[in-house]
């Protein structure tokens, strides 16, 4: 490993016993694994030479360094676990009844909300069960009224302010509350995503 960081960065390495300037240990991110083991490297110096062996040691180059290594035609070391993802419960504080009434009054003159107003809206816009079924429907929710065609009819108070009278809405303006909006996110949380059959299979 030393002599091939040595011959790309043309810097002499002499390992010694004591008071090293890099430490390879277990830690928390490793680079590389061994037998389940994952090993980290951090510099204990303030010194250029060491942070540039950290940095090339924790790179695709340095890994792959590590794994040519052999014993007896085996491969020693692997490569490091991937970091589980913790998972991160999203608490929803809104009422969900009055999302129902907030999607109604707002959305229901575009959108399908529901079996509320099933026979309304536009053709061309998806329903909420159909937008349900996005994996990032929450996101467009929270911030439908910067996402088009929203910005041109839609007033948050207090975020959005009404539209100046030289430059009217093309449309009759809606007016949601940020509190309306988490009311709404829970309304659509509780909603069964729509059902819209297996994917297409392309031949």
């Amino acid at each position: 490993m030393l002599p091939r960081f040595a011959l790309k960065h043309g810097i002499r390495v002499t390992v010694v016993d004591t008071d090293a300037e890099v430490v390879i240990e277990v830690g928390e991110m490793p680079v590389f694994a061994r037998e389940d083991v994952g090993y980290g490297v951090r510099s204990t110096a303030d010194s250029p030479h060491a942070e540039t062996f950290v940095v090339w040691l924790s790179s695709e180059i340095g890994l792959r360094t590590v794994l040519s290594y052999k014993v007896d035609g085996v491969t020693v070391f692997a490569e490091p676990a991937a970091p589980e993802e913790e998972a991160i419960a999203v608490v929803l504080t809104g009422d969900a009844l009055k999302g129902q009434d907030a999607s109604l009054r707002a959305c229901g003159r575009c959108h399908v909300v529901g079996e509320i107003n099933r026979m309304a809206g536009i053709g061309s816009t998806p329903s909420f069960a159909v937008l349900r079924t996005m994996a990032d429907w929450q996101e467009r929710f929270e911030i439908f009224y910067v996402l088009n065609p929203h910005p041109a009819f839609t007033i948050i108070p207090e975020v959005i302010e009404e539209f100046d009278e030289t430059r009217p809405s093309p449309i009759a303006p809606v007016t949601v509350t940020l509190e309306e909006i988490e009311d709404i996110v829970a309304y659509v949380a509780a909603m069964d995503p729509a059902d819209l059959g297996a994917p297409i299979a392309h031949q």
